[in-house]
């Protein structure tokens, strides 16, 4: 792989420390998550001990006070070690950064340190099961009252659903249908009428829990909307960029791991007297392979860079998260065929990888609404 030069000196001693890090905390944890359907809440404290969590949020609120890069070596270092099952994409990338871009200072002072260490942690509450990515069509309600609003509707697929203490809950004011109704707000999970549903019995990413969420007359106070009244749309909307780039970093590490893994496969597997490696086939896959990759680790550098100087542009990032995760998808069923049978194996890794690609092609919006976005900019 060529070079790298989107990180410096800085970046690379944290990548040290993230890797250390996950083979002390993480990786004899994996399956125990795995079957468990959930990542333990001990791991998030650590993560939070480390330096893991909010590295870019500003120390005044118990970031690191970094720049992004520090989040990316975060979710290249996650997809390596075999998983995204800890969601540092929503709890760093995403909810941190709307309540630190837009809410009070009284609400930034109430959860970004506890965010930080690890002892809260994040969901992004949008989805809803009646609306899929049709955003503006949300049908959760925020009632205006005294002092406040109440919360009434459900969401679903939410990121750390059972594990959330604070949410980033989108809703709808008044009976306009339009986008301009949705506003957003901070939600304590505690609150009376924030119930937790079930876990969801996902195909992959099972160390990561995803649940279904309800509001009955969730009582949110005035200075927990965030952004203002109406803008609810405008900000998801300002936001999604950087979301769909961390989806396409974690996709190409996650591709990388499966490129890497298989390589050290058909290095010891033999068939017909000599290993797999020698025959032309799987040379050809792996070259193949190998060259998309690099071609792939520029195009996310350039994203990057593009990134931290407030360049990069909404059909940009669309481009990134649709092939990046259509990639990898490619990347682990031609690694998963190198295995053979084995591959088809719960105890082999590249099962599990094979599985957790899936989601990629539909979390963050569909490939199908990425081709759409990316078309209106032709």
């Amino acid at each position: 792989m060529l070079k790298r030069t989107i990180y410096n000196e800085d970046h690379e001693l944290f990548r040290d420390s993230v890797q250390k890090m996950y083979a002390k905390e993480l990786v004899p944890k994996l399956e125990t998550w795995e079957k468990e359907g959930i990542v333990d809440r001990d791991f998030w404290l650590a993560c939070g001990a480390n330096g893991l969590l909010l590295p870019d949020i500003p120390e005044e609120y118990g970031g690191g006070g970094q720049d992004f890069r520090f989040n990316a070596v975060i979710l290249e270092e996650t997809a390596l070690a075999g998983t995204t099952g800890p969601a540092f994409g929503v709890h760093n990338d995403i909810v941190a950064h709307y309540i630190n871009n837009y809410a009070c200072e009284s609400v930034k002072q109430q959860w970004l340190p506890k965010m930080a260490s690890g002892e809260a942690i994040g969901a992004i509450c949008m989805s809803e099961p009646s609306t899929g990515s049709d955003l503006k069509a949300l049908k959760t309600k925020a009632t205006p009252t005294d002092g406040g609003y109440l919360l009434n509707g459900s969401k679903t697929f939410i990121t750390n659903g059972i594990n959330a203490d604070v949410g980033v809950v989108a809703a709808r004011i008044g009976s306009d249908e339009g986008a301009r109704a949705i506003s957003l707000f901070v939600v304590d999970a505690k609150t009376e009428g924030f119930v937790k549903g079930r876990k969801l019995d996902k195909v992959g990413n099972r160390s990561s829990d995803t649940a279904e969420l309800f509001f009955e007359d969730v009582f949110v106070p005035e200075e927990n909307m965030i952004g203002g009244q109406g803008n609810g749309f405008a900000l998801m909307m300002k936001e999604l960029p950087q979301e769909r780039l961390s989806i396409a970093i974690s996709s190409q590490a996650a591709a990388q791991h499966a490129y890497d893994i298989t390589v050290e496969y058909v290095e010891q597997r033999k068939a017909f007297g000599k290993p797999i490696k020698d025959f032309q086939n799987t040379r050809f896959v792996l070259a193949n392979l190998k060259s998309q990759l690099q071609v792939g680790w520029a195009h996310i550098d350039a994203c990057l860079d593009a990134l931290i100087k407030k360049e990069l542009l909404p059909e940009q990032a669309a481009s990134a998260k649709l092939w990046h995760s259509e990639f990898r998808c490619r990347v682990v069923d031609d690694c998963l065929q190198l295995f053979g049978g084995y591959g088809y194996i719960e105890e082999y890794e590249i099962a599990r990888l094979w599985r957790d690609a899936r989601i990629m092609r539909i979390y963050g919006g569909t490939s199908e609404i990425m081709k759409d976005l990316i078309s209106r900019s032709i």
